[in-house]
C-alpha cells in the first residue's frame, strides 16, 4: 500500500489575513506620525511669533504704521435750545468741513534693520499735500451765518504715531505760515493729532499746502478726504502690496521700486463733505501701501508641513507594496523611524531657513532627507535598482510639493492633478497582487 503524503496544516486566521492586518498596522503608524506633525508645525508657530515680536518691538521704538488722516476744518458755531423749564440755552458746537480738492504725492524711502535672525522692514516718508476748502458746503447745513465763529476755526490732522514726525509741521494756509502743534481740542472726530488756529472767511475758498516729514513701519495709507481726492506715491521698494479700501487706477512696479497712483471721488465714500455733531468713521476708508518682506520663510515653511501627512502616508504605501513584492518582511519600527526622518526634514527646512532663506533651506533639508532615506531602502532590500529607484520617486515628490508652495494661486488646482495622478500610478502597480496570498493546496498523488 502507498504511502500518502500528508497534507499541510490548514493556516490560521492572522496567517491568512496578514496583510490586511499590516496593512492597518501602518495606517495606525500613519497616524501616529501626525502627533510630531503637529509638534513641529507649533515650532513653527512659536519661531513666527517670535518674528512678530521682534518687528513690533523695533516699530514701536521707530514708529508703528502711519495712516494720514485729514486736514479737516472745524469750525464752532452756537445752537440753541429749550430746557425742561422752557429757558433758551446756548450750546457750542463744531461744524466739519473737509477739502474741496486733496492732492497728495510722496515718496517712501525704505530701511531695513536686522535683529538677531530677522529683518524688519522701516521707511522714512516725504509727502506733499495740498487742496482747497470750498464753504458753500456749509451753507447746506441752514446754519444761522451768525451763529458761525469763523474766528475760532481750527485745521485738524490725524497721525497714528507722532514721534514719527521729523520734523515740525508747517501749513501754507492762503500764503500765511502756520505751524501745527501737538493735541487736538475737544471734537467728535479724532481723539489725537495735530491742529492749529486758522483764519477762514466764509466769502473767500482757502489754498493751503503743507509737508509731512516722518518715519513709520509696515504700511503707509491715506484717506480721501478731498471731494476729489489724487495720491500719487513712488518708492525703490520693489515688494509693494497696495492695501485699503481702494486699490490704484495706476501702478507700475519694476526691480527698481514701484509707483502707484489713486483718484477717489467723494461719491465713492460713505460719509458727506460736510458734516455737524455725528460721528464720522474717517479711518475706515483709508488706503495705500504695505511694504512687506519679499520672502516670508515661516508662512512657507507651514504650508510645508501641512504636506507632512502626504509624504508620510505615500512613503508607507510604497515600503508596504515593496515588502508584498519583494516577499520580505519590514518590522514596524523601520517604518516608525523612515517617518521620523521625513519630519525631521521640516525641522532641518525651518532651522536652515533662517539663515539662507526658505529655497537654498529647502534644497538642503529635501537632499539629506532624499540620501538618508534611499540608503535606508538599500539597507533594507538589499538591491540598488530598488532604492535608486525610490530615491528618484521621493525626490519627485519633494521637486512637486516645492513648486505647489511657489504656485500659491494654482495650487489647489494642481496638487488635485497631482494626488490623482500619483493614486493611479499606485493602483497600476498594485493591480496584480495577490493580497491574501493564500496557498492553492494541490491534491496529493496517488
Amino acid at each position: 500500500m502507498e504511502q500518502q503524503t500528508p497534507l499541510p496544516e490548514p493556516l490560521g486566521f492572522f496567517e491568512r489575513n496578514r496583510n490586511i492586518i499590516k496593512g492597518f498596522l501602518i495606517g495606525f503608524l500613519i497616524i501616529l506620525m501626525l502627533i510630531p506633525s503637529a509638534f513641529i508645525q507649533n515650532l513653527v508657530s512659536e519661531r513666527a511669533q517670535r518674528q512678530q515680536e521682534v518687528v513690533q518691538e523695533i516699530s514701536s521704538k521707530w514708529a508703528t504704521q502711519q495712516t494720514v488722516v485729514g486736514p479737516v476744518l472745524m469750525i464752532p458755531y452756537k445752537d440753541y435750545y429749550k430746557d425742561n423749564t422752557g429757558k433758551v440755552v446756548e450750546v457750542s458746537k463744531n461744524i466739519y468741513l473737509l477739502p474741496e480738492q486733496l492732492r497728495i504725492d510722496g515718496t517712501l524711502l525704505p530701511e531695513v534693520r536686522h535683529r538677531s535672525l530677522y529683518d524688519v522692514t522701516l521707511y522714512r516718508s516725504n509727502t506733499q499735500l495740498q487742496g482747497r476748502f470750498n464753504y458753500q458746503a456749509i451753507q447746506k447745513l441752514r446754519i444761522d451765518p451768525v451763529n458761525i465763529r469763523w474766528h475760532e476755526a481750527r485745521l485738524l490732522m490725524g497721525i497714528d504715531d507722532a514721534r514719527g514726525l521729523e520734523e515740525e509741521v508747517v501749513i501754507q494756509w492762503n500764503g500765511a505760515q502756520h505751524t501745527l502743534e501737538a493735541g487736538v481740542p475737544p471734537n467728535s472726530l479724532l481723539g489725537s493729532g495735530l491742529s492749529v488756529p486758522v483764519i477762514a472767511d466764509s466769502q473767500k475758498h482757502t489754498v493751503f499746502s503743507l509737508n509731512l516729514k516722518m518715519k513709520g513701519s509696515e504700511h503707509f495709507y491715506f484717506t480721501p478726504v478731498g471731494k476729489t481726492t489724487e495720491v500719487n506715491l513712488k518708492s525703490p521698494w520693489k515688494d509693494p502690496a497696495f492695501d485699503g479700501q481702494y486699490l490704484p487706477v495706476s501702478s507700475s512696479v519694476s526691480d527698481s521700486g514701484f509707483t502707484a497712483a489713486w483718484k477717489v471721488l467723494q461719491v465713492s465714500r460713505n460719509y458727506p463733505q460736510c458734516w455737524t455733531e455725528s460721528k464720522v468713521d474717517l479711518k475706515s476708508s483709508s488706503f495705500g501701501v504695505r511694504l512687506i518682506q519679499p520672502t516670508d520663510g515661516y508662512a512657507k515653511t507651514d504650508r510645508s508641513v501641512k504636506y507632512s501627512i502626504l509624504f508620510i502616508a505615500l512613503t508607507f504605501t510604497v515600503f508596504f507594496f515593496l515588502e508584498i513584492l519583494q516577499k520580505q518582511q519590514i518590522h514596524p519600527l523601520q517604518y516608525i523611524l523612515v517617518g521620523f526622518a521625513l519630519c525631521i526634514f521640516y525641522t532641518l527646512l525651518l532651522s536652515i531657513s533662517e539663515y539662507t532663506g526658505f529655497n537654498l533651506a529647502y534644497v538642503i533639508a529635501a537632499s539629506a532627507t532624499v540620501l538618508l532615506i534611499g540608503l535606508y531602502t538599500w539597507s533594507i532590500f538589499k538591491q540598488g535598482k530598488i532604492a535608486f529607484g525610490f530615491t528618484v520617486a521621493l525626490g519627485g515628490l519633494y521637486t512637486y510639493i516645492f513648486i505647489l508652495i511657489q504656485l500659491q494661486d494654482y495650487a489647489l488646482l494642481f496638487g488635485s492633478i497631482g494626488l490623482f495622478v500619483i493614486i493611479a500610478v499606485l493602483m497600476y502597480f498594485s493591480r496584480k497582487i495577490d493580497w491574501y496570498q493564500v496557498p492553492k493546496y494541490q491534491p496529493a498523488k496517488q
